[in-house]
């Protein structure tokens, strides 16, 4: 494991995904995205009396459902990285706590799924033969926290995104036969000086095309080198933001590049105005989706690029902006 250029990190021996998982709410379950997921649920509360407990309930039977399908004792896995967006990361603490692996709360908004990814790869390049990552999200307890109760019934504007309720898992492990992290380029603080906590695609944008530059640099590859570029939860609207900031810096993007909040959701049949966000917005869909299209090769070379709203409730009631950041890490078959 070397540093290369800026802030690029290259493994010389890369870690392998083993395995991936994803548990999914109603809305998910209807979109064009359906088929991918390994369940799908009827309700957002899933016989618990609380959203944050239905919540805890669903990244539990992911990480379980992950560690059932790759086959390996939880006694072997060495670590976990895994978080949330709710105060204190209680959704992933609360649902892990009987899994007796190692714990790392991380927290990063709505880039912790590439960021625990991250870690993971790091942990097995150096001391671990096999790391857990997971990472949860769900609509109604990240509107009860961060916006407006539901029961309010307060009217969205367009460029609100809709959070994605569900979790992803991953097994990241020293020995396997691929999909392989080969780098990662950890992100920095990018703030621009967005206040609207309901246009959460223009804040982050600026902090992906910082990345996303800043990995093709490390690595001397341009756009056209990955077979697809991906994005955690920008929506429409910080998707073409993203296309016009990378073309005046030089990148044509276009043609390679799409949002897993563009791609959960179908806009006009399901409503979700700017598209999906939340940790499980790209958690799911990289464990339900792009993993199998990088098992069959249909996808060899994964740019995937988390980004993250590092605000909160407060921040924003006191007039602050929002920054951004967002994590890469490059994935080859």
């Amino acid at each position: 494991m070397k540093k290369i250029g800026k802030q690029t990190i290259k493994f010389d021996n890369p870690p392998t995904i083993t395995e991936c998982a994803s548990i999914v709410g109603p809305k998910e379950s209807q979109g064009p995205l359906a088929k991918y997921f390994d369940q799908t649920l009827n309700d957002e509360f899933w016989g618990e009396k609380t959203w944050e407990k239905a919540e805890s309930k669903i990244i539990k039977e992911t990480v379980n459902t992950v560690i059932s399908k790759s086959g390996i004792p939880s006694e072997k896995i060495d670590c976990c990285f895994a978080g949330d967006l709710l105060n204190q990361c209680i959704s992933s603490s609360f649902g892990l706590r009987e899994l007796s692996i190692p714990f790392f709360g991380v927290f990063g908004a709505c880039s912790t799924f590439v960021e625990s990814m991250a870690l993971s790869a790091i942990a097995v390049e150096s001391f671990a033969e096999n790391a857990l990552c997971a990472t949860s999200s769900h609509f109604c307890s990240a509107e009860k926290q961060f916006r407006f109760p539901l029961e309010l019934g307060n009217q969205r504007p367009p460029t609100s995104q809709w959070t994605v309720t569900g979790s992803g898992a991953a097994i990241i492990s020293k020995n396997g036969t691929g999909p392989f992290i080969t780098h990662i380029t950890p992100g920095k603080i990018v703030d621009m000086g967005i206040k609207d906590a309901n246009n959460m695609g223009a804040a982050m944008a600026p902090a992906f095309a910082d990345s996303l530059i800043t990995h093709l640099k490390d690595t001397g590859r341009s756009p056209s080198y990955y077979d697809a570029i991906i994005s955690g939860d920008l929506g429409h609207i910080g998707k073409e933001l993203s296309i016009d900031i990378a073309k005046s810096q030089g990148y044509n993007i276009k043609p390679n590049y799409n949002d897993c909040g563009v791609l959960i959701f179908d806009k006009t049949k399901q409503d979700t105005h700017s598209g999906g966000s939340g940790c499980a917005c790209c958690g799911t869909v990289f464990s339900g989706y792009l993993f199998k299209q990088l098992k069959e090769k249909k996808i060899k070379k994964l740019l995937l690029i988390a980004t993250g709203a590092l605000m909160n409730s407060t921040s924003s009631q006191q007039g602050e902006s929002i920054p951004g950041i967002a994590h890469a890490i490059s994935i080859e078959m």
